[in-house]
């Protein structure tokens, strides 16, 4: 598996998040590749274990997040997306880090295969992109209700570049709750990372 940094849309290395690429074996019966592999991945982001996996189904123009859990309960997330294409997006919401509020993001889809690795301290989302999609994710600790937050997808502080030209005009479709998230700057200190 091949592990690389991924990089905010200013070219700054967004520390801890990472961009898996597997080795695929195909031949005319299919394909084989290791989607996971615990020792590959403690070697690449340090010791960590997963606590749930989340299924997702979305029709193209879903859009989902920006998501995080504060502490007690901070998550993890390891993204795949098994059928159609996302782009998949994480925002730098530590208040100590050289990128906080940069954001990056990558194309997720069926026959790319990679994953992205988004740690504790970034919120996450994505935009579906093709004409329906199913999003995997491996998480490392349960939904806490208390310490769930959002940040408002659109805001123009973070100018995250979502490839809205692939809605061919049509606008996101959002849960009502990810429509009424605050803005980065509506945040209090409380609802950040140190």
């Amino acid at each position: 598996m091949q592990v690389e940094p991924l990089n905010s849309a200013s070219g700054a290395v967004l520390e801890g998040v990472l961009l898996l690429s597997p080795r695929v074996f195909g031949d005319e019966r299919g394909f084989f590749y290791e989607s996971w592999n615990q020792q590959t991945f403690n070697a690449a982001a340090g010791a960590t274990s997963f606590v749930q996996d989340n299924h997702s189904r979305s029709q193209q123009g879903v859009l989902r997040g920006l998501h995080y859990q504060l502490p007690p309960h901070p998550q993890g997330k390891l993204v795949r997306c098994v059928l159609g294409e996302i782009f998949d997006v994480a925002v730098d919401i530590r208040r100590s880090s050289p990128t906080w509020g940069q954001w990056g993001g990558a194309l997720l889809s069926a026959e790319n295969r990679q994953q992205l690795w988004v740690p504790p301290g970034f919120a996450h989302g994505f935009l579906t992109l093709s004409p329906e999609a199913e999003v995997l994710y491996k998480t490392t600790d349960f939904w806490s209700r208390d310490c769930e937050r959002a940040i408002r997808w659109d805001d123009p502080a973070l100018a995250i570049a979502w490839p809205l030209e692939a809605l061919a005009g049509a606008q996101p479709q959002l849960s009502g709750k990810d429509g009424a998230a605050p803005l980065f700057a509506e945040l209090g200190a409380g609802d950040l990372f140190p």
